[in-house]
């Protein structure tokens, strides 16, 4: 994987107010591109904002706002200059020859590198070389039109050899396919092991990155993931059973969300985003304490829709509460978000309400089903010890009644299986 490190580097930030965009909408957007600078390792030096109809098709910016942003690179001696949004190939090319004394990059690029600091396990290793080397393969020219590569004398072709660009282009396509193939294992595993475990009802924490939802999980269970004030601190999926009022319960953490998340990430991460796809409840952990919070609900909503799943059961958290004083300000969340929960994972306040929030979601997901079988059915009599819960039990003379308890949705695929495996 390659790596555009930040350490220690003095950045600069430009954004630019276009369409339907408000000056203060682009100041937030670069006070969210500053703290994902900061989380790389650099040091925001200031920011320059223009407002245009649309960007500019071969720099961003116009002509003369580069020139405004060479004098303040020379300035504030600064190293490397970030866009906030995502800069086409032809753009970075013709930044970088305007811009020499400093490195160009954008959100995605930043972004990207903050996932090659964070990812630790083969899967997300393999997510963000995936998104990686997709960014990069348009990227390639400004790279490598300096080098060439002829075949060799003995070549019957004759003139020029393929380009070093070629080979480099040609080599990335190939570990793309790799990548893309052992995604698919990953993601055919994690089927496996999800068709295992259906008869559970299943709790997806989802939210803004940063949000709390990491240490929502570690309260939950034992799970012990990373809990850090920085953006994208975990990027793999957590998985735990967990116990609620005496019900089990699968809940599962995920990577956060982020206003622009490159599609890039998006499309890598589909594997362990399938998880939020399948959950019977969705949390949507969101950061009370923070100015954005409406936006990042906003950008949440966005990316479920994304994934299909706007539909599902979901429960609003608004956590951190233990850092607001203002009673109004919650007063006016908890009425224009009916049914929100209000917590702080860190103070354990209002805990016991969102667990008593899951349960009666999960008791309202569930329905009581009494089944007559036959005493030959012993099979699939165990089987149902496996995908329900087995209320009650009562050997009669002639056939045995069993009482369940079973997820709605599956209530049809019981029925039909008991009917099936009666003897002839």
């Amino acid at each position: 994987m390659f790596e555009t490190t930040l350490e220690k580097e003095k950045a600069l930030l430009v954004g630019v107010v276009h369409n339907q965009q408000t000056v203060s909408e682009v100041e937030e957007n670069l006070e969210e591109l500053a703290l994902l600078a900061e989380t790389a390792g650099a040091k925001v030096c200031g920011n320059i904002i223009q407002k245009r109809n649309q960007v500019h098709a071969a720099l961003y910016v116009g002509k003369g706002k580069v020139a405004e942003i060479v004098a303040k690179i020379a300035l504030l001696k600064v190293n490397v200059v970030i866009f906030d949004d995502e800069l086409s190939p032809a753009q970075t090319k013709n930044l970088q020859k305007e811009i020499e004394k400093a490195r160009v990059i954008d959100r995605s690029s930043l972004i990207l590198d903050i996932f090659v600091r964070h990812a630790s396990s083969k899967e997300s290793k393999t997510q963000v070389e995936l998104a990686q080397l997709q960014y990069l393969l348009p990227r390639l020219t400004r790279a490598w039109t300096h080098l060439e590569r002829q075949r060799g004398a003995t070549s019957t072709r004759g003139g020029m050899g393929e380009t070093q660009i070629e080979v480099d282009r040609r080599l990335i396509r190939n570990r793309i396919s790799l990548l893309k193939v052992e995604l698919h294992k990953i993601e055919k595993q994690r089927d496996t092991r999800r068709k295992n475990r259906d008869d559970m009802f299943k709790v997806a924490l989802v939210g803004y990155t940063n949000a709390g939802k990491s240490s929502l999980m570690n309260l939950f269970s034992d799970a012990d993931v990373l809990v850090e004030n920085k953006l994208f601190a975990t990027l793999d999926t957590t998985i735990r059973k967990i116990e609620i009022s005496d019900l089990e319960l699968l809940l599962s953490d995920t990577v956060g969300f982020i206003h622009k998340l490159p599609h890039h990430l998006v499309a890598s991460f589909k594997s362990t985003l399938q998880e939020v796809k399948y959950a019977d409840l969705i949390l949507k952990v969101i950061d009370l304490s923070s100015p954005q919070f409406e936006r990042h609900l906003e950008t949440v909503n966005e990316v479920l829709m994304d994934l299909g799943v706007s539909e599902r059961q979901t429960l609003t958290v608004f956590n951190k509460i233990d850092l607001l004083d203002d009673q109004e300000m919650l007063s006016s969340a908890t009425k224009e978000h009916e049914g929100a929960v209000l917590v702080s994972a860190l103070r354990q306040i209002n805990i016991q309400q969102l667990e008593d929030a899951i349960i009666e979601i999960r008791r309202n997901d569930y329905v009581e089903e009494t089944l007559q079988l036959e005493h030959a059915q012993q099979k699939f009599l165990a089987s149902l010890h496996r995908s329900t819960e087995v209320l009650d039990i009562k050997y009669e003379d002639t056939h045995i009644l069993v009482k369940i308890r079973v997820k709605k949705d599956m209530l049809d695929q019981i029925r039909s299986e008991s009917l099936r495996t009666r003897s002839s």
